[in-house]
C-alpha cells in the first residue's frame, strides 16, 4: 500500500516536472521580448511584468484543485509580512476591498469610545483616489480634505491642527505614487490627539521612510496587486497591522463577518465550536455559522496568491528598476525645469516610485493636454493624478465634506499635472526616446 502511494506521488512529480518545462517552452514562444521602436512601439504607463516562474506557480495551485484561500496564500501572508517587518498581512480580491475592511475595522463596536461612527470626521486629501475615500463616506464619517504638496504630492502638514475638531477620529492618506507623507509629522500629531493612522501604501510597496517600511507606522494599512502596482495577482489586495484586536477584525470583516477564525478547510481551532452562547441564538449553535458584524466576502483565491508568490520574489529587483527609472528620467528631463516642475523625494524617504508626476508651469508656453496630446501621438503613455479632485468628480456632488485652506495646489493637479511611466516594463532605451519627445515638444 504504501509502496503504491509513493509509486503514484513520484509518477506525478515527474508529470509536473514535464509540465514546468513545457510552460517554460511555451513561455519562451509567446512571451518573447520586442525589440522597441521608437515612433512604433508604445512606451507603457504601468503593467505586468512576469516570466515563466509565474505560470508555473498558478499552474501548481491548479493542479492542487484547492480553489478557494489555501497555501500558497499561507505562505504570500507570512512571507509579504516578513518583508514589511508586519506581524499581520490579510489579502484581499483588491486595493479597493484592503481600503474598505481597513476602515470597516475601526468602526468596530469593540473599539468602544474609539471607534469611528456616523457624524465622525477623517482627516483626508481630494488629490486623492476615489476608494481611499470612498469607506469613510460609507460609512456616514466626514472626509476633511486638506491640500497637497509640489512637487512632493503629500499631505500639506501645515494645516493639520486647523482640520482639528472635536469630532475628528482618524487620518486616512495615500502614499502618493509611491511617494512617502511626512510620518513624522503624521504620526506626532495622531498619537497627541489619539487618532487612528490608515496609511494607504498601494502605490508604495518598498517605500521606506527613516530605513523603516512605510504601512508600518500607522494603526492599519493596505496595498493593492492590481497589474499596474509594484506586484501583481491580477487583481488582490492586502490589510496588514501589528495590532492583534485590528487583526481579528479585519479578518472578520473580510469573512462575512463571522466570529469563527478557522482557516478554510479546518473546523473547531477555538475549542468552543458548540459550546458557546451568542447572540440570541441557542447554546451550541455552530460558532462557524456565527456573525458578529455586517461583514464581506473578499478573499482571494489560491491561483492569484501563487502569482503573487512567484512575484514577490521579483520585489526587490522591480523597486531597484523603478527607481532607477525615475532617476533616469529625471536627469533627461532636467533641461525643462523651466516650464515643468519635476517630482521629489520626501526628506528621510527613500520612495518606490510608481510614477513620474510631472507639473507644467504656467509660463511654460504650452498646456498640460497639449503635451500629454503630443506624447500619445509618440505613442508614449500617460496618465492623471487619479481623481485629480475628489469633490469635483461627479459622484460627489451632495455629498458631506469639510475643506481647510484653498486646495490651490490641488487645483493645479487638476489642471495641470500628469504622469509618465517608471515600470521595470520600460528600458533605458525607451526613457532615452522619451527624453527626445520632450525636447521636440518643449523647445
Amino acid at each position: 500500500m504504501r509502496l503504491n502511494i509513493i509509486k503514484t506521488m513520484s509518477k506525478a512529480l515527474e508529470i509536473k516536472n514535464q509540465i514546468h518545462s513545457l510552460i517554460e517552452q511555451y513561455h519562451k514562444e509567446v512571451f518573447k521580448e520586442k525589440q522597441f521602436i521608437g515612433g512604433e512601439s508604445s512606451v507603457p504607463v504601468s503593467g505586468k511584468v512576469f516570466d515563466h516562474k509565474e505560470l508555473q506557480y498558478i499552474t501548481d495551485s491548479a493542479l492542487d484543485a484547492w480553489f478557494t484561500t489555501g497555501r500558497f496564500n499561507t505562505e504570500f501572508e507570512k512571507k509579504l509580512a516578513k518583508y514589511i517587518n508586519i506581524k499581520s498581512v490579510l489579502t484581499v480580491n483588491s486595493g479597493s476591498s484592503a481600503n474598505l475592511v481597513a476602515f470597516s475595522a475601526l468602526t468596530a463596536k469593540e473599539l468602544g469610545e474609539d471607534a469611528i461612527k456616523p457624524g465622525d470626521e477623517v482627516i483626508t486629501v481630494a488629490a486623492s483616489f476615489p476608494t481611499t475615500v470612498n469607506p469613510i463616506l460609507q460609512y456616514g464619517a466626514v472626509p476633511v480634505f486638506l491640500d497637497v504638496t509640489i512637487p512632493y504630492y503629500e499631505i500639506d502638514i501645515t494645516h493639520l491642527e486647523a482640520a482639528l475638531s472635536p469630532k475628528t477620529k482618524a487620518v486616512v492618506i495615500a502614499h502618493t505614487m509611491g511617494n512617502v507623507f511626512n510620518l513624522d509629522v503624521i504620526t506626532a500629531f495622531c498619537d497627541k490627539h489619539d487618532l487612528w493612522l490608515m496609511e494607504d501604501c498601494c502605490d508604495a510597496l518598498g517605500a521606506t521612510y527613516k530605513g523603516k517600511h512605510v504601512g508600518t507606522f500607522g494603526d492599519v494599512a493596505t496595498l493593492s496587486f492590481y497589474p499596474a502596482h509594484h506586484i501583481t495577482m491580477g487583481e488582490g489586495g492586502a490589510v496588514f497591522t501589528s495590532n492583534p484586536k485590528l487583526k481579528k477584525i479585519m479578518e472578520s470583516f473580510r469573512d462575512w463577518g463571522r466570529d469563527c477564525w478557522c482557516e478554510p478547510g479546518k473546523d473547531n481551532t477555538c475549542g468552543l465550536r458548540f459550546c458557546q452562547q451568542l447572540g440570541d441564538l441557542p447554546m451550541g449553535y455552530d460558532h462557524k455559522y456565527i456573525y458578529s458584524r455586517q461583514g464581506f466576502n473578499l478573499k482571494i483565491t489560491d491561483m492569484q496568491a501563487a502569482l503573487g508568490l512567484a512575484q514577490l520574489e521579483k520585489l526587490d529587483e522591480f523597486v531597484k528598476i523603478r527607481r532607477h527609472n525615475f532617476d533616469q528620467l529625471k536627469s533627461v528631463l532636467s533641461k525643462h525645469t523651466h516650464k515643468l516642475i519635476l517630482p521629489e523625494a520626501t526628506p528621510n524617504s527613500n520612495p518606490s516610485w510608481f510614477g513620474f508626476l510631472i507639473t507644467v508651469k504656467k509660463e511654460a508656453g504650452i498646456t498640460r493636454n497639449e503635451i500629454i496630446e503630443k506624447l500619445n501621438d509618440k505613442k508614449i503613455a500617460t496618465r492623471l493624478l487619479f481623481a485629480g479632485d475628489l469633490r469635483k468628480q461627479p459622484y460627489f456632488k451632495g455629498l458631506n465634506y469639510r475643506v481647510v485652506g484653498d486646495l490651490k495646489n490641488t487645483d493645479i493637479i487638476v489642471n495641470d499635472t500628469f504622469w509618465i511611466g517608471v515600470t521595470p516594463m520600460i528600458n533605458d532605451t525607451m526613457i532615452a526616446y522619451m527624453g527626445k519627445c520632450f525636447d521636440d515638444i518643449l523647445g
